[in-house]
């Protein structure tokens, strides 16, 4: 087996047991032989181009090219074109996969299932590292700074991994595989200078021309092996200081917002991670018990964590400031002195079983009494550990408020502070326009945001039609949003998620809470919280009385008493309300949409009104500046295989071109066309011998190229030509030339067989030429910058000498 050979081996295998750090992230594993497959296919491609030889970054081009038609064939067949070129529709794929699966990296604890989304991203990510480690190690034989990908691909996996009993087999496997590419490049680079034997130790300080004559390794070696030994070492660092990702939000610890007593944030994480895990779980574990002097437990919900930033793939918290936990914890935003509000006070105990780094509380919050590392976030009104510290065991005390307005008092609630309103109702541009339109058709004919707030409400959990269900896809971005308003079944993740994105759509400020409902009573008066009572719900901002629990989900905890009373007459109207009689008209075109396909309303076959212009739809469509750079992209990734063919024929067409009018112009043209026949002879498998001389060169193209009669005659009087050219006093340039070239060529294609013209004409080996132009073009510029730096260098120096002279 070549070098070449054994380093493309190596690399697939570094890059493979790399990889094997992934298998504890996603369950079931077999995405690893989908993933060898693959990088397989990528590892011959690159072989295969490399044998031609082509140009380093033609190679490289074509192992990518290869990767993406793979992955479209597993990924995005439906959509691609002849089942394998990816058109529009197959990247529109790949970007919905990619969507979903960074969306279900955020949902699902580790192992996360193995979804389409998430097999994408591992198998995607392991093709990448490999097309970089071959290209490093193989292409540009340079095997330690493959290190570096290989290292990224572990770290990764490890950091999100967080150890673990078998942590010590994938670092061992991992690290083999770069010790084996090393290796190997080193016996390879050794084959180079020949067979070395051992002598006699040199006296120090003898040179040895950069190989060790007492039996050692060469240089390259050596360096290699220092920079495996610090890339090694920083392996065992990078995880041990990546913070573990595992766990999840209702399961699993985390890490906390940073060591110190002061200052730091809290990272801008998706803590929805296993909650979906939890409600489906067969029997109900309990993780929290408490008690509290409440008269009633109903509105008792422990709330975690506050989501209000939605960029249009999930909801997740605000990356803030964090502080230590105040004696007494600040009065609540917004809320008002005239609202009632009831002190109380809760007992709560985390089980062993449960290890979060956001701590359970009723919301709000006035005071916590609690041991441990615990950082206070002021915004969401959030604790959570720091330095690693969890839940798990912990016993503590809240002092809380239960704020109980009356439907009057939201009603006339005022307009919120402008930076909050400008916060909290932002959506992202992406979020389909059937959200707002399907929000102004709920909320017709309320008054104010609170009457709009219980209508969206009253609409989720009982008028709407929808259908509490937990094994529905848990996505949280817009496309799961329009998704859940068409099917209409999911679970508290969508309802109160579309809740908040509706109530923001109409201007009312809203963001979403993670907890437990108030879980069941036991036998000795206390109450049991499990991980069936996890649950998300909205909260929407009233002025005066501050962040309001709402309950759009069906059969889960219960509505608050202040949006089961009797709406108000004659309530304040919002800033909002002049929409409302906007609304009342825009919404009569979707109020027929309710039965009418969506291809119909898309051909304006619903009836109904509509905008002049055009019937009303119900997506706005992918835009045209999207399917212009779609299209761009697939045009340019279908051109790169024509690139070499492309050039060719325009240097042939220049060269071949019209005669000079000059004798220069003659003699130019006579040695472009010997330049063209040397070219196509090398297109054809004759290597050129630039030692070689005109007469030479034509004998030897005519002896391997297995030219005959014309064909043979036509190469010597193109190089007799060259000769008078070059040689003769009174130089002739010869006439006819470009047809002598092209019997040439005819020659060389008559000869050669279907697959040797098929490579001639797609892959010419004469298109190495433009890399070794650019190769001379960017030394001459690196020539001149470095000569003109040196000037400037000088120049400062000089400047810098001279007043110290003078002062001399």
């Amino acid at each position: 087996m070549s070098g070449r050979g054994r380093l493309t081996l190596c690399a697939f295998a570094a890059t493979l047991m790399a990889a094997t750090a992934l298998l504890p992230l996603v369950d079931p594993a077999t995405w690893i032989v989908l993933a060898a497959f693959l990088l397989a296919l990528q590892s011959g491609a690159g072989a295969l181009a490399r044998r031609v030889p082509l140009a380093r970054t033609v190679t490289i081009a074509i192992q990518a090219v290869v990767s993406l038609l793979a992955l479209t064939v597993v990924f995005a067949r439906e959509e691609a074109l002849l089942l394998l070129l990816p058109g529009p529709e197959a990247f529109g794929r790949f970007g919905e996969l990619l969507t979903a699966g960074a969306t279900d990296v955020g949902q699902y604890a580790i192992p996360a299932p193995g979804t389409d989304g998430i097999r994408l991203l591992v198998v995607g990510g392991v093709l990448v590292i490999g097309l970089a480690v071959d290209a490093l190690a193989v292409t540009f034989r340079s095997a330690a700074p493959a290190g570096l990908p290989l290292l990224a691909l572990y770290s990764v996996a490890a950091g999100l991994a967080g150890g673990g009993g078998a942590s010590w087999l994938w670092f061992l496997l991992a690290g083999c595989g770069y010790l084996v590419l090393l290796l190997a490049e080193g016996r390879d680079r050794l084959s180079q200078w020949g067979r070395v034997f051992g002598g006699a130790p040199r006296a120090a300080g003898g040179g040895s021309g950069g190989l060790d004559l007492a039996g050692g390794p060469v240089a390259p070696v050596r360096t290699g092996r220092r920079i495996g030994v610090v890339a090694l070492g920083v392996a065992l660092a990078v995880p041990a200081a990546l913070p573990a990702l595992s766990g999840g939000l209702l399961g699993g610890s985390g890490d906390g917002a940073g060591p110190g007593s002061g200052g730091g944030t809290i990272s801008a994480v998706n803590p929805l991670v296993s909650l979906k895990d939890s409600l489906n779980q067969g029997e109900q574990t309990e993780w929290l018990k408490y008690r509290t002097n409440a008269g009633s437990t109903s509105d008792m919900y422990l709330r975690l964590v506050a989501l209000d930033q939605f960029d249009g793939t999930s909801w997740k918290s605000s990356q803030r400031p964090v502080r230590d936990v105040p004696r007494e914890l600040p009065r609540p935003d917004g809320l008002s002195g005239s609202v009632p509000t009831t002190e109380i006070t809760t007992n709560l105990t985390a089980s062993g079983a449960y290890e979060q780094k956001w701590l359970p509380m009723p919301y709000p919050a006035t005071s916590v009494d609690i041991g441990g590392r615990w950082r206070y976030e002021p915004a969401g009104r959030m604790l959570v550990g720091d330095d690693r510290q969890t839940t798990k065991g912990v016993a503590y005390q809240v002092t809380s408020l239960r704020v109980q307005p009356t439907a009057e008092q939201l009603a006339k609630a005022g307009e919120a502070p402008v930076p909050l309103v400008r916060e909290y109702t932002r959506v992202p541009e992406s979020l389909p326009a059937e959200v707002r339109l399907t929000a102004l058709k709920v909320t017709v004919g309320a008054m104010n945001d609170y009457e709009r707030a219980v209508k969206l409400q009253d609409w989720f959990a009982s008028d709407g039609g929808f259908r509490y269900d937990t094994t529905v896809s848990s996505g949280t971005g817009v496309e799961a949003i329009s998704r859940f308003l068409k099917q209409k079944e999911g679970f508290c993740i969508h309802f109160s998620f579309s809740m908040a994105a509706m109530a923001r759509t109409l201007g009312i400020p809203a963001r979403v809470a993670v907890g437990f409902t108030p879980g069941t009573p036991t036998a000795d008066g206390a109450m049991s919280v499990g991980n069936r009572d996890a649950h998300a719900w909205p909260e929407l901002y009233f002025e005066g009385v501050g962040w309001t629990r709402f309950e759009p989900t069906p059969t889960r905890g219960t509505a608050p008493e202040y949006t089961r009373q009797q709406t108000p007459g004659g309530g304040a109207t919002s800033p909002a309300q002049p929409e409302a009689t906007a609304s009342a008209a825009a919404s009569a075109a979707p109020s027929v949409s309710e039965s009418c396909p969506a291809q119909a309303r898309r051909l304006g076959e619903c009836g109904g009104p509509s905008e002049p212009g055009g019937p009303v739809v119900d997506d706005a469509g992918t835009p045209a500046s999207t399917i212009a750079l779609v299209g761009l992209g697939v045009a340019v990734v279908l051109l790169i295989p024509f690139l070499p063919l492309l050039w060719r024929t325009r240097v042939r067409a220049l060269r071949l071109g019209s005669p000079g009018r000059t004798a220069a112009d003659g003699a130019a043209r006579t040695l472009a066309v010997w330049q063209e026949v040397i070219d196509t002879a090398w297109d054809h498998g004759v290597v050129p011998d630039e030692s070689q001389t005109p007469r030479r060169t034509a004998a030897r193209i005519v002896r391997l190229g297995r030219l005959e009669g014309d064909a043979a005659d036509a190469v010597h009087r193109v190089a007799r030509s060259v000769e008078q050219v070059l040689y003769a006093p009174d130089p002739r340039p010869g006439a006819g030339l470009a047809d002598e070239a092209a019997l040439v060529r005819a020659g060389l294609r008559a000869v050669a067989g279907r697959g040797a013209r098929l490579r001639a004409l797609l892959l010419p080996r004469s298109a190495v030429r433009v890399m070794w132009a650019a190769s001379v073009r960017w030394a001459a510029v690196t020539d001149r910058w470095g000569a003109r730096r040196r000037r400037w260098a000088d120049r400062w120096a000089a400047a810098l000498r001279r007043p110290s002279r003078q002062r001399g």
